[in-house]
């Protein structure tokens, strides 16, 4: 017994001791796990597999662990599974091995219930290893597909992840990505550059910069490694385990019946000025604590998470700061991918509605507003969990209804008093209805003030929508909160059946 328990210590060394991350002035991944999940609790699981590949002199490198890190362990007590790639083993490239690791533990998170979370840091396909490589990224792709919607799942782009190694972040549900470090892209400068002719650096074509504000494919920007498990265990603490629990419900320690006179001093006088809608979300929720998600992707639409008496909640707003608030093709997709998040695990949805419409304009009918648009309309009218409504201000047209209307399948749509409910803006509406008037009239001007103040007595206030029942309720301002919890408590145990269908088809 004692010679074997000899080989098993110096085999286990030797994984312990493969690679030489430290001495690049990164972060050791095992050290990374032990920072994201709490002390203690991390359990390594195939320290041992190493490539069977011999072609290319692959038979001097077998490296135990083969360049990933997989294992289980806990975040704030809830169990959760984590893989950490390893740049200083072939550049944390990818085999058959490598890949079997991957799936072992994202197979046994869905046996388990509970969330996956990848560090990567890699070069890609481990070319020597030629289909198996490839057929090992199929097969994560495979389980990160048939796991959405099933578990969370989170990447952190930490270090290099280029070519198809890409796809599987682009599967899972959030994305942070580490600052000056984390790379994502399909074919690096080099490539770009013999090509198109196009000289670019890697941080131009694929940082955190260009992913988080640019082209949305990450959610979180990470200022380093520290910031981003920070990010990731307080991400942590609103979502749920599984599509079959609810998100922990935390001991509240704001009063779910404080009422604020300051939100009837936040909107402008005039419609026409724009305001910060963070301001009433903070106001709203529990402690004024609010985690954005794309917090700088498509910003005239915000998305995140909130706690309302202890329950979390995900807030979806327009932000009238930002374009006046309209939806474009960019704040649809951001919408709805997290509304469908929200649905798939739980999670109540807030609507704060102000929005004037739809972005106009040959740009954006020509990048598809009309299926971009479309997308979030299938996301509310989809999503089964509570939905409650709060109209701020404006509310006009298909963008009206695309904001979780009544009509949607909201449960309780409330307005303040300031609402706006129509099919146009005043002048807009005028300009329509009486442009033949207009066209005749010997004081045009005139008439046309006249019919904008005949057009906002009816529709500037929410009153006409109240009483065609649109909406639930008109309320003040300062009960807001009181309301919304209210309602979450009503809604706590809501069942909705739905038709059965194998899926629907959403407009991609």
């Amino acid at each position: 017994m004692n010679e074997a328990l000899g080989k098993l210590q110096e085999l286990q060394q030797q994984a312990l001791g493969a690679g030489q991350q430290g001495k690049s002035g990164k972060r050791d991944p095992r050290k990374t796990i032990e920072a994201l999940v709490d002390p203690g609790t991390f359990v390594e699981v195939n320290m041992f597999a190493r490539h069977r590949c011999t072609d290319f002199g692959l038979d001097k490198k077998h490296v135990l662990g083969d360049g990933v890190i997989t294992g289980y362990g806990e975040i704030h007590g809830r169990k959760v599974f984590v893989y950490a790639q390893d740049f200083s083993v072939m550049g944390g490239s990818l085999g058959a091995a490598h890949a079997k690791k991957i799936c072992n533990i994202m197979d046994l998170a869905a046996k388990a219930g509970a969330p996956v979370i990848g560090l990567l840091d890699s070069g890609g396909a481990r070319i020597q290893e030629g289909t198996d490589a490839l057929g090992g990224y199929g097969d994560i792709f495979f389980r990160n597909t048939r796991l959405s919607g099933v578990v969370p799942q989170i990447t952190a782009i930490m270090g290099i992840c280029a070519g198809g190694a890409v796809y599987s972040p682009a599967l899972t549900d959030f994305i942070f990505q580490v600052n000056n470090s984390g790379l994502m892209f399909i074919t690096g400068p080099g490539v770009v550059k013999e090509v198109t002719g196009q000289e670019i650096s890697k941080e131009e074509l694929g940082g955190a910069h260009v992913h988080t504000e640019i082209t949305g494919n990450a959610d979180f920007f990470s200022e380093n490694e520290e910031h981003c498990i920070q990010q990731i265990r307080f991400l942590f603490g609103f979502i749920a385990s599984n599509n079959k629990s609810k998100p922990p419900r935390i001991k509240p320690t704001d009063d779910p019946n404080r009422m604020d006179d300051s939100l009837i001093k936040i909107l402008p006088p005039s419609t026409r000025r724009g305001f910060d809608i963070n301001r009433i979300i903070e106001v709203l929720v529990d402690d004024g604590q609010f985690f954005e998600v794309k917090a700088n992707f498509a910003r005239s639409i915000i998305c995140g998470f909130a706690r309302m008496d202890g329950r979390t909640v995900g807030i979806v707003a327009n932000q009238p700061l930002v374009y006046a608030g309209v939806l474009d093709c960019d704040s649809s997709d951001k919408a709805a991918r997290f509304i469908r998040f929200c649905d798939a695990f739980n999670i109540p949805l807030v609507t704060l509605v102000d929005i004037p419409g739809y972005m106009p304009g040959v740009e954006e009918e020509y990048k598809g507003i009309i299926r971009h648009g479309a997308k979030l309309l299938y996301a509310y009218s989809e999503a089964t969990v509570p939905k409650i409504t709060v109209i701020i201000r404006k509310a006009y047209g298909g963008a009206y209804i695309a904001m979780c209307s009544k009509h949607l399948g909201a449960d309780l749509v409330l307005a303040w008093p300031t609402a706006e409910i129509a099919v146009l803006g005043p002048d807009g509406a005028v300009n329509i209805i009486y442009k033949k008037e207009l066209e005749t009239a010997q004081e045009p001007d005139v008439l046309k003030k006249q019919k904008v103040q005949e057009y906002r007595e009816k529709f500037a206030n929410p009153y006409d929508a109240a009483f065609k029942q649109h909406i639930d309720d008109v309320i003040d301002p300062r009960e807001t909160r009181p309301r919304i919890i209210s309602a979450l408590s009503l809604l706590e145990e809501k069942e909705e059946a739905t038709a059965w269908k194998k899926h629907g088809n959403m407009p991609v």
